[in-house]
């Protein structure tokens, strides 16, 4: 198997529930590399959501169901690890201890009042922001939420060390890092926002890295650097930009 090939694969497995055979074993150059096809698979992710979105509602006619549908599909396509991410993080970030107790925290498999309020509040805004989208934006909005949540991923990698000193699952996406990674996930992700929603697109996508460029500030301040729950955080919250920056878009300038 080529190594570009290899690592596409790797991004699929890592990135969906979709099987890939052999990832367990994949290397971790690979792996490394497979950071390039984050935003082609968040890409395929978002139209298969809105492809099932589009289906669901004209078979049933009802934009409350549908939303909640969308949503749970983002977050099951990769069973749900980054919103695990995300509830480990808030448990950590909020519990008041200092950076050590707050690793330490994130680490717990079981999930706090913080993290499961981080975790259904999420939600809520998410389907709150599809049922509030204008009807002619709904494909484009889904398309681009999967898309800007694993930009959000460069994004953090891009910008903050490890803050473990012990390894971790994201210590081989932190190899090799290049500032190119960044300005391309921006790249892609503003292509494809003017692509399908000009103007709209690019305020979209553009909020998700100031977004994430924030989220990783505070992350740096309390345990100064990234883990894979801050990296699965800074996802759930790049999917959640998208669709409010669109609704303020259009009580702002609209109509979309």
């Amino acid at each position: 198997m080529g190594s570009l090939l290899k690592s596409f694969v790797a991004a699929v497995g890592f990135l969906t529930i979709v099987p890939v055979p052999g990832l367990q074993h994949t290397d971790e150059q690979a792996l490394s590399r497979s950071r390039w096809f984050f935003p082609i698979v968040g890409l395929g992710i978002g139209g298969a959501i809105a492809a099932v979105d589009l289906g669901v509602t004209m078979a049933m006619g009802a934009f409350v169901f549908s939303s909640a549908v969308a949503v749970l599909l983002m977050i099951g396509v990769s069973k749900a690890l980054h919103m695990d991410g995300l509830a480990d993080t808030w448990d950590g970030f909020f519990s008041s201890r200092p950076r050590e107790q707050i690793l330490e925290i994130m680490r717990d498999s079981r999930v706090g009042v913080m993290g499961a309020i981080a975790v259904s509040g999420l939600m809520l805004l998410k389907v709150c922001a599809l049922i509030s989208l204008p009807l002619a934006v709904r494909w484009q909005t889904i398309l681009l939420m999967p898309l800007c949540g694993r930009c959000a991923l460069l994004f953090q990698l891009g910008v903050l060390p490890y803050a473990r000193s012990d390894g971790g699952l994201a210590t081989a996406f932190l190899k090799h890092r290049t500032p190119v990674l960044l300005v391309y996930a921006l790249g892609f992700s503003v292509a494809i926002g003017w692509w399908v929603l000009s103007y709209a697109g690019v305020l979209a996508t553009a909020g998700v890295f100031a977004a994430t460029l924030l989220f990783s500030r505070y992350c740096y301040r309390k345990i100064g650097g990234l883990t894979g729950d801050t990296l699965g955080a800074a996802c759930e919250i790049g999917e959640l930009v998208p669709a409010v920056a669109l609704i303020f878009y259009d009580y702002q300038w609209g109509p979309l």
